[in-house]
């Protein structure tokens, strides 16, 4: 999980004492060869490991059994499925498993060297592998199985043993797709409507291949069309596949290799090579600067996928989705052809300052050729972005703000940033006559914290908000100094195992005051950790010095008001409602070396008392999920998921297959219900928002899939429940009775 916590400018002293040291080091004072040279590898590791030793919270001593945790990370993250290297590869791979920590010190890249010049090798003799395999049809009636539990399956002993688990690897993959096609088939001729999910392939199918089926599925096809079929989609994913890792370079791998040794400090600090860099700024602050198109890689060509709204491109209504580029031109120069061109490079060429102009020749979806020239703006991408929505139930209207991370730019004032956003959305909710807010924080992964101190003190008089500590310091509180409150109603914080860091924060500091209630599953995720980007550039002298990217470390902790860390523990919810991932390990206390749990002293500060039902409605809670049998069903279908997914053994042959399927489908019926619960609450927009919906249709489409997904989501209905349990008793009342008597009049 990528998280950020970046904490204020203050902590920018830490990188000037790093770069004062820094200077005394003659190694980095060096002019970089060209990307290629191993020079600037071996100057990478050796200014990665002084960075991360003199600027990390509580850094990791560099031994052997930090070597042996570099070699395990490392190598699985070059073979995750074992389908590459073979044991006599590993036996060669071992004996570097207690010496990395050595070859950090002496800048000796021979362990990188062997095994990315092995890996290379191993990747060309697979793609013979997969091509042999599937061009001749699978014998399924063969009594045979295929065991998916990589992390305890040995490493295959020689070559022909590789190609085996490569036959059986895409054996079960077409099998799986086989089986889905007669099925389809089957219901096709019964009249049946099929609902099981399309595979990415036909996911992906363009309008040509979509038009071809049509009529090739006029007559039902024989067995051997389908397996055909199959083996034919499963040849171009793997082509597909085998050309993305073409693109790659050794300076992608080397990445990978600076990762495992970064990330062995602790699971949140990570090397970020240039392109990398940029792309996190982008998710943090939420915008860039270009012409606001998504871009994916088609075999040799890039295509559009999707135009942001509100960007150029999308107001300039030439472009569409589905659009290959063929060459991109800088304004009046000419047009350089990105045909085979590595994707993040067709990117640069596209992506440029605000106001300047790129030309795409680009072929249409019809197939005609058109140069279609775009003036570049900041892209704003708005699902990074706060949004609000009014419900009402009971006479009584609520709102709900979606906050799907804690962004900010840093680098610019007038930016937007979560904590301003915020204050707007609580404004014109109460503008809108709410009578509770919830503050839904379900997957947020974290962002600025200076965001979440802003966005906390919306919602308390003053005061503390987080306690922060670094290395052999005292700690620091982080407070709310402005006495305004501009949300004193009931307030309730949803939550999930995907919340984390800043999320954290927010949910612990509104618990700890008893301001709201916090609803969602058992615990958070447990990052309790904050993190500063430090760019490496600035540690080397010299114009020619290529770029060495940037480092996320981990420099901070972060403290409850209370005392107690999140760190491991995460946040517990006041209610905790079940969920469909409640049972699987999936955060930071599941991660080897994750670091460890502690406290401080707590800081001073007075509880919220304007809230008198605030533990009954907590009780209330309880009981109705305690009762209702749609949450016993989703702790029950938790467990199913839980005990499938240490199920790794399939069976490859056919009968085999279709019945393990039909018991899995059989049971899965039974949880088919939590995909079809519709709750009876109407969500709408804001006045705002339904001005801008006249002229952006993209705008209104995303809200109206935004609402019917509220409308499924029994989660955000406890919610509601819970506002409705902190309404005074008097309001209450008096809106189920007027309720009430308007039904009566209706019916009469």
């Amino acid at each position: 999980m990528n998280i950020l916590i970046q904490y204020m400018k203050r902590n920018y002293k830490l990188v000037l004492v790093v770069i004062a040291v820094s200077l005394g080091l003659f190694a980095f004072t060096s002019i970089l060869k060209p990307k290629t040279d191993p020079e600037k590898d071996k100057m990478l590791l050796e200014l990665l490991t002084f960075v991360i030793e003199r600027g990390h919270y509580d850094p990791a001593v560099i031994d052997d059994n930090f070597s042996k945790g570099i070699y395990k990370d490392y190598i699985e993250a070059l073979d995750p499925s074992k389908r590459f290297f073979i044991q006599s590869d590993i036996d060669e791979f071992v004996v570097f498993e207690t010496q990395i920590d050595d070859q950090i010190r002496n800048k000796d890249l021979s362990f990188f060297n062997l095994t990315y010049d092995r890996l290379v090798k191993r990747l060309n003799e697979s793609k013979e592998f997969y091509k042999d395999i599937l061009a001749k049809p699978f014998d399924y009636s063969i009594k045979e199985d295929f065991n998916t539990d990589y992390d305890k399956l040995p490493y295959a002993k020689n070559a022909t043993e590789l190609k085996e688990k490569w036959r059986k690897q895409i054996k079960l993959s077409t099998l799986s797709s086989l089986t889905d096609k007669i099925k389809m088939q089957e219901d096709k001729k019964n009249g049946v409507v099929s609902d099981k999910i399309k595979s990415v392939d036909e996911l992906n199918k363009t309008k040509e291949e979509i038009a071809t089926e049509a009529k090739e599925n006029e007559a039902p096809k024989s067995f051997e069309q389908l397996e055909k079929e199959t083996r034919e989609s499963s040849l171009k994913s793997l082509n597909e596949y085998f050309d993305f890792i073409g693109d790659l370079d050794q300076n992608d791998w080397f990445s990978v290799f600076v990762n495992a040794i970064a990330t062995r400090f602790d699971p949140h600090t990570n090397y970020f090579p240039p392109d990398e860099k940029e792309r996190f700024d982008v998710s943090m602050s939420g915008k860039l600067e270009g012409i606001g198109a998504r871009l994916q890689k088609k075999n040799d060509y890039t295509e559009i996928s999707e135009l942001i709204s509100g960007g150029p491109a999308w107001r300039g209504k030439e472009l569409e989705s589905g659009d290959i580029i063929i060459k991109v031109a800088q304004g009046n120069a000419e047009p350089v052809e990105v045909v085979g061109m590595h994707l993040d490079d067709v990117v640069k060429k596209i992506k440029g300052p605000k106001g300047t102009e790129v030309r795409l020749t680009v072929k249409k979806v019809d197939g005609t050729i058109k140069i279609i020239s775009i003036i570049r703006d900041i892209v704003e991408i708005e699902e990074t972005y706060a949004k609000s929505s009014i419900v009402e139930k009971n006479g009584l209207k609520y709102g709900i703000i979606n906050l799907p991370k804690f962004y900010i730019d840093f680098e610019n004032n007038d930016s937007r940033d979560a904590g301003k956003d915020i204050a707007i959305e609580v404004d014109r909710l109460k503008n809108a006559g709410v009578q509770g807010i919830i503050m839904d924080l379900r997957d947020n992964g974290g962002g600025s914290l200076k965001t979440v101190v802003d966005i906390a003190g919306l919602f308390i008089e003053d005061g503390p908000v987080v306690q922060i500590k670094s290395a052999g310091k005292k700690q620091e509180v982080l407070y709310d100094k402005d006495k305004k409150i501009q949300w004193d109603g009931p307030l309730v914080i949803m939550q999930n195992s995907f919340s984390a860091s800043a999320s954290e924060i927010l949910a612990a500091a509104i618990q700890d005051y008893r301001r709201g209630i916090i609803i969602g599953s058992k615990q958070s995720y447990g990052k309790g950790t904050v993190q500063n980007v430090i760019d490496l550039n600035q540690f080397v002298r010299g114009s020619s010095v290529g770029d060495l990217g940037a480092l996320k470390t981990t420099t901070q902790k972060f403290y409850r008001i209370t005392g107690g860390s999140t760190q491991l523990e995460g946040v517990s919810s006041d209610v905790a409602i079940p969920d469909r991932y409640a049972y699987l390990k999936m955060g930071e206390r599941d991660i080897d070396n994750a670091m460890p749990w502690d406290k401080i002293e707590p800081a001073q500060f007075k509880f919220w008392d304007k809230q008198d039902n605030f533990d009954v409605a907590i009780d209330n809670s309880k009981k109705r999920i305690a009762s209702n049998d749609k949450f016993k069903l989703i702790d029950e279908n938790a467990k199913w998921i839980d005990q499938r997914n240490k199920e790794n053994v399939y069976s490859l042959n056919i009968d085999q297959f279709k019945a393990e399927q039909k018991a899995i489908e059989e049971k899965a019926k039974k949880y088919k219900s939590l995909a079809d619960y519709k709750n009876s609450l109407q969500f709408s927009s804001l006045p705002n928002e339904l001005e801008a919906m006249k002229v952006d249709v993209s705008l209104k489409e995303k809200r109206e899939r935004w609402h019917e997904s509220l409308s499924k989501d029994i989660y955000v209905e406890e919610a509601i429940n819970v506002l409705d349990d902190l309404q005074p008793n008097a309001i209450v009342k008096k809106n189920v009775d007027n309720k009430l008597k308007k039904d009566k009049v209706v019916k009469s």
